[in-house]
């Protein structure tokens, strides 16, 4: 297992509870505690050897990741959560596992939800999910959400151990340490119980779709998936806007769902015919089924290396030395030229699809379809969940994967997640 360790007093007291549990246990797994040095304090460099020194006391393995490269003159936060979420997860699987640990708290889902509550943000205050999985691989488990900030450091003051406290945790300019600063003990149950409410609602809400997902929507051709209108319509309101904002995201490749209110307008307005677009989604409506496929604008070009996220749709993994070679849209020459008879779908569909489906390229010319090539494996990815799938929305996540063809996720920790570890 590996521990997300900063040397503040979260992370330092999961790692040492982990590793009073890990002890009374038969047969337990290794454990390696990890820090990421972002590089944005002078000192950093230095704390995070500290902390390796402290660990190691303690017979535990560590090791210290650097964020490396230049660093964003704005969202600076953002950008050091995906860099370090990145450094974590490959750590992770170079030793081998698929499991971190992360040191959030009760304290943590206040701060979260308040800043949610701020913001309007209806399924986000389900607030910080029990466990996230990261690109399709690797989870980040949270085993203190129900711990208070305030009982681990009675428990490190306990063992005589002193953590870092990070002055940033002190500077009014970053959002969460202002909530930090200022919100009363008094608010806290109201919001633990308001992220409880909204975290019930949205896997229930997620339940639902999968299974209206699961019985009626089809993927037809590639990258061309269709759902019944008047199903969709007859559906309860909540469930139908959240199984079409869903697909509109899946066939479009983008890491967030569309507006809800556009996404209800774009319903209201559909009829047989009609012809939109919404979160990089082209929706035509054709012998009663909406049709979802990716509209042919703003496709990438990348080079093939040894693992390209393309368009937020498809996971290519390089098979060979293969050199010069660029992923990009097969392209409107190479659509009207294929055979699409065999698909249950009007021809024009099935070709506007293929068009933006991703192909491999060397230089001008057109080598063959990414599936098809024996230079690469590409399997569909889920969309807004292909970077960060919450475990809120594990359900319509499976649905999807089963109706796009991509590989089946790894089981929810801790049940049954590994045999021999149990």
């Amino acid at each position: 297992m590996v521990v997300a360790v900063s040397g503040g007093g979260d992370s330092l007291a999961l790692l040492f509870l982990l590793q009073d549990y890990l002890r009374k246990q038969a047969h337990a797994p290794s454990l390696l505690a990890v820090t990421v040095d972002h590089g944005l304090r002078a000192e950093s460099a230095e704390e995070a050897h500290a902390v390796g020194c402290l660990v190691r006391e303690y017979g535990i393995a560590h090791r210290v990741l650097a964020w490396q490269g230049p660093k964003p003159a704005t969202r600076i936060a953002e950008a050091a959560r995906r860099a370090r979420l990145a450094l974590l997860a490959r750590a992770a699987s170079e030793a081998g596992t698929d499991l971190v640990l992360t040191g959030h708290t009760v304290d943590d889902q206040a701060e979260t939800v308040t800043m949610r509550l701020a913001r309007g943000e209806g399924r986000g205050l389900a607030g910080i999910a029990p466990a996230t999985l990261y690109r399709g691989g690797v989870w980040f488990v949270r085993p203190l959400l129900a711990t208070r900030r305030q009982a681990l450091r009675m428990f490190l003051k306990a063992r005589g151990i002193e953590w870092i406290e990070d002055p940033s945790n002190r500077d009014r300019r970053f959002e969460r340490s202002r909530i930090r600063l200022d919100l009363g003990e008094e608010a806290v149950p109201s919001l633990l119980a308001r992220a409880r409410e909204a975290s019930a609602a949205r896997e229930e809400a997620g339940r639902r779709a999968a299974a209206f997902i699961a019985a009626l929507a089809e993927g037809v051709a590639p990258g061309l998936l269709r759902l019944p209108l008047a199903d969709l319509k007859g559906a309860d309101r909540e469930s139908a806007l959240y199984v079409l904002r869903i697909l509109l995201a899946v066939a479009g490749g983008t890491p967030h769902l569309p507006d809800e209110e556009r996404t209800a307008n774009l319903l209201a307005q559909t009829g047989e015919g009609g012809r939109t677009t919404l979160s990089r989604s082209v929706v035509t409506c054709r012998h009663g089924y909406l049709h979802f496929h990716r509209e042919l604008r703003n496709l990438p070009r990348v080079p093939l290396s040894e693992e390209v996220h393309w368009d937020g749709r498809y996971r290519l993994r390089s098979r060979d030395a293969a050199q010069d070679l660029a992923v990009a849209a097969l392209g409107q020459d190479y659509a009207r030229e294929a055979e699409v008879s065999g698909f249950d779908a009007p021809a024009e569909l099935v070709r506007a699809a293929l068009a933006a489906e991703p192909g491999l390229w060397k230089g001008g010319a057109r080598l063959a379809r990414a599936t098809d090539s024996p230079h690469v494996a590409c399997e569909p990815i889920l969309g807004p969940w292909s970077e960060l799938l919450p475990s809120f929305d594990l359900a319509p996540a499976e649905a999807v994967g089963r109706l796009i063809g991509a590989p089946s996720l790894p089981p929810l920790p801790w049940r049954s997640h590994k045999k021999e570890v149990g």
